[in-house]
């Protein structure tokens, strides 16, 4: 039993298994916007002030590592009016951002494909991750432009380039190689996926990292996600027989 040292009473009174990694599927600002008769932009900016103060309380509790679905390589695909919010979001928060977690020593990463964002919003990214690469809390990584299927690709080709060169042995390939060229290359693999809004699907995200994922789907929209719905998804995580293939 890890120890829990958050201040909810609630928690207080059950022993919890305290995953190592969460990820979140940060899933349902635009339908909360639209059920309010309010642009989604809106619902962006209201599940932006969920994600900063999800994460903060993940840090407090003591979660090692939090991986947050923000904008996905499909995500391009919507309205051009709406991704180009996301962006001026985006560009705030990060700004924001630089002061935002050095109080709680957060190390803030990100992962996917940042050369299809604007330079500034590129240089913004570096920023954040240059500015917290020496704090020792728990490491936040940012899933921007990222898909799964393409960050399994480029991994293949990184391993092609390093196999033809020499670096690395084709008989030496197995899967803790392969993780090594994952954008998250020495971390654990998530204990535990969060996906509020009701929908049953994984959505490119983190699909060889979540071989063994414990999954929990919440019918509640983001900016509606409360502390009390990340205890509650710790807890059911906890009650969980996690056999790992075996018995």
């Amino acid at each position: 039993m890890a120890f829990w040292n958050s201040k909810s009473e609630e928690a207080k009174k059950t022993d919890i298994i305290l995953p190592e990694h969460i990820g979140i599927i940060m899933d349902g600002n635009g339908r909360w916007a639209k059920k309010r008769s309010l642009p989604r932009s809106v619902g962006h900016r209201e599940g932006a002030k969920t994600f900063r103060k999800i994460t903060r309380y993940c840090s407090d509790i003591g979660i090692k590592y939090l991986t947050v679905y923000a904008f996905s390589t499909e995500n391009w695909k919507r309205p051009e009016d709406e991704v180009s919010a996301l962006m001026k979001l985006f560009k705030s928060y990060l700004n924001e951002a630089l002061e935002d977690f050095k109080d709680d020593s957060i190390v803030v990463k990100f992962i996917g494909d940042k050369s299809h964002f604007s330079l500034d919003l590129q240089n913004l990214m570096i920023e954040n991750e240059e500015s917290s690469k020496d704090r020792d809390g728990m490491v936040l990584n940012i899933a921007m432009n990222y898909g799964s299927r393409d960050e399994i690709v480029r991994a293949v080709k990184n391993i092609s380039t390093d196999v033809k060169s020499g670096k690395i042995d084709v008989e030496n390939i197995d899967e803790s190689l392969f993780s090594n060229y994952l954008y998250t290359a020495g971390q654990p693999d998530p204990d535990l996926i969060i996906r509020p809004s009701g929908e049953y699907r994984i959505s490119n995200f983190m699909l060889w990292q979540a071989a063994y994922t414990e999954f929990v789907i919440m019918n509640k929209l983001w900016p509606d996600f409360e502390k009390s719905d990340l205890d509650e998804a710790i807890n059911i995580y906890s009650q969980r027989n996690r056999r790992f293939g075996g018995v």
